[in-house]
């Protein structure tokens, strides 16, 4: 293995099998990101959800998925065109993957592909003191939405590893409309999150305001607000409330203990947290004009 990667693996001090893992499905993904930067990629799209907020603002939290979105639609886009030099890159830090395309429906507006390696030969390759079974596989999934809504706007953030270079992101109260468009409109079928109530506390906690003209175009895009009515930020506010005295407390913990190191951070959690959350929501100042 590159020795950035076990430097990075000593300095981490893992005590468990599942946070060396997670160690390692993060530098895969860090290592992909440097490989579509090289690959021009960001002259077409920009980088945004739970991921983009570990890797480039310090979320405490690991991430499974790598989610970009075009910068402007593009049917015909696919991500055939870099998978090679994708695992190229991956192969000059040590990593043997292989990287398989989701056929993608004529409805669906989401280009998909995963990047698997196996686990057991990369722990052997660093000397982990841990094992696993011989077949399992560390999974990195890439999505990028070929259909993006409007009023996106863009920023690039520097990044220091495994290079310093720049990526381009969402800008943060951007990022924060997607996480609550996902907060809102994302149904019991598509599994609510914990991973969004999660995120969405740590832009409250870090005055993040939101673009609500941004927000306002997904939800429209996805059919959850009419085009003809503004969307205000009292009007906001009462949707996340009554979409927190619905939420299931338990199950949402349940769905981000196995990707934070410490759990009882979320003891807090009730309602009368996320209620105090909402109302010290902000909205960017553009957008109050």
């Amino acid at each position: 293995m590159n020795p950035a990667v076990t430097e990075r693996l000593a300095k981490a001090k893992t005590t468990t099998v599942e946070q060396e893992l997670n160690i390692f499905r993060e530098m895969i993904q860090e290592i992909v990101l440097l490989g579509l930067w090289r690959s021009k990629f960001f002259e077409k799209a920009a980088f945004y959800g739970g991921t983009s907020l570990r890797i480039l603002y310090g979320l405490n939290r690991f991430s499974e998925d790598l989610d970009f979105t075009l910068l402007a639609p593009l049917p015909g886009f696919n991500l055939a065109p870099y998978e090679a030099a994708l695992q190229r890159e991956l192969a000059a830090f040590g990593f043997e993957t292989e990287i398989s395309r989701k056929e993608k429906k004529p409805q669906t507006k989401i280009e998909s592909a995963f990047i698997k390696a196996n686990t057991m030969i990369h722990l052997l390759k660093v000397n982990s003191p841990y094992r696993t079974h011989s077949d399992a596989l560390l999974k990195v999934k890439i999505e990028v939405d070929i259909d993006p809504p409007a009023d996106a706007a863009t920023e690039a953030v520097p990044v220091f590893w495994p290079i310093p270079y720049s990526i381009k992101s969402l800008t943060k109260p951007c990022l924060f409309a997607g996480k609550l468009h996902a907060c809102l409109c994302r149904s019991a079928r598509q599994n609510i999150k914990g991973r969004d109530w999660y995120d969405f506390l740590w832009y409250i906690a870090h005055a993040t305001p939101v673009s609500l003209k941004h927000l306002q175009k997904r939800m429209e895009q996805s059919g959850h607000w009419p085009e003809k009515e503004k969307l205000t930020l009292a009007k906001l506010q009462g949707l996340l409330k009554d979409r927190i005295a619905a939420l299931d407390f338990e199950r949402l913990k349940a769905d981000v203990r196995p990707f934070i190191n410490q759990p009882s951070d979320l003891d807090a959690w009730d309602k009368s947290l996320f209620n105090a959350a909402t109302d010290r929501l902000v909205i960017e100042i553009t957008n109050r004009l």
